[in-house]
Parts: structure tokens; C-alpha cells; sequence
């Protein structure tokens, strides 16, 4: 059974830095992408940012230029740099893969990062 464990969320300052990371266990086959998302509370879950087989990135807006990430292909690792945190990146932040030819998505159960102004 395929499981993603995202950890590295807590509350932090605005300004500050967190460093989520991501990993999988159990067998995915050909993955085509690793993402996180989040949910702030009364909202619809968004897209923060992904990374393909590539390396190739693509971000939200509103994170460009202070969130990055990263992965490590071999062991189905993906990380979430968050720099010069905002009190609106406040949510729960969601791990995602995409992968074989069907796309099957699986999820992790979020991680709560809270920024105080």
C-alpha cells in the first residue's frame, strides 16, 4: 500500500522559514510528478507548486521567488523550501504524486503550517 508522510510544519513568524518534507512508501511505479498544495480553512485546495521527471518546476504566483522545491527520485522524497513566509501561507499543505500511464494521484494527510504577523 502506497503511503505519503509529509512532516516539518509548525507555526513560524512572518518572515521565517519551514522546510516541509515529503516521503513515500510502498510501490509507485513511473511517477510523472510531485506536488504540494494546501488548503487554507474556508477555501478550495490550490496548487503551490510541482516538479516533474525532469526537474522541471512550476509555482504558484504567489509563491514564486520564496517557495522551492525539490526532489529525490530514489526514494520518493519531495521537499518544500518556504523562505520569507506570509501570514496568508497559512493552511494545511498537502503532498501529492502523479504517476503511470493512468495518472493515479495519491495524497498524504497535510501538514498544518501556521504564520503569525
Amino acid at each position: 500500500q502506497v503511503q505519503l508522510v509529509e512532516s516539518g510544519g509548525g507555526s513560524v513568524q512572518a518572515g521565517g522559514s519551514l522546510r516541509l518534507s515529503c516521503v513515500g512508501s510502498g510501490i509507485i511505479i513511473s511517477i510523472n510528478s510531485m506536488s504540494w498544495y494546501r488548503q487554507a480553512q474556508g477555501k478550495q485546495r490550490e496548487l503551490v507548486a510541482t516538479i516533474d521527471s525532469g526537474g522541471r518546476t512550476n509555482y504558484a504566483d504567489s509563491v514564486k521567488g520564496r517557495f522551492t522545491i525539490a526532489r529525490d527520485n530514489a526514494k520518493t522524497t519531495v521537499w518544500l523550501q518556504m523562505n520569507s513566509v506570509k501570514p496568508e501561507d497559512t493552511a494545511v499543505y498537502y503532498c501529492n504524486v502523479d504517476a503511470g500511464f493512468t495518472h493515479r494521484t495519491y495524497w498524504g494527510q497535510g501538514t498544518q503550517v501556521t504564520v503569525s504577523s
